[in-house]
């Protein structure tokens, strides 16, 4: 893979800087694949959570949202590193409000799922 374009453009930014966005990038990377494995765990380990098609729909919900967040992610450290260095303010980022939606959400999915069971 080459290096993109962006990455000869500004300044290079304190390493820093650079790797607490990096590292952030990474927690990121672990919640999705924490999304994805909380699919599976709910397909293979708890069948009985809700009827097939409602656990399909569910698990499938999961492995997209944490298939997106990883791209969104790598989006996310871009544009960071990109303002770093050219001097900007950080850009505004919709991601810690959508996951905390979706999470809270899917919590309270799994909440009645789990008191309505028979």
């Amino acid at each position: 893979m080459r290096e993109p374009a962006w990455r000869r453009t500004g300044k290079t930014p304190d390493y820093r800087f650079s790797l607490a966005n990096e590292r952030t990038f990474l927690a990121w990377v672990r919640t999705a694949l924490a999304l994805l494995a909380g699919a599976v765990a709910i397909d293979q380990l708890a069948p009985e959570i809700a009827p097939t098609a409602v656990r399909i729909v569910l698990c499938m919900v999961l492995a997209l949202i944490g298939a997106s967040l990883a791209v969104v992610s790598y989006r996310r450290w871009a544009h960071q590193e990109q303002a770093m260095r050219n001097n900007q303010e950080l850009p505004h980022s919709w991601l810690m409000l959508g996951m905390t939606v979706v999470v809270a959400a899917a919590a309270l999915v799994f909440a009645i799922l789990i008191l309505t069971r028979p």
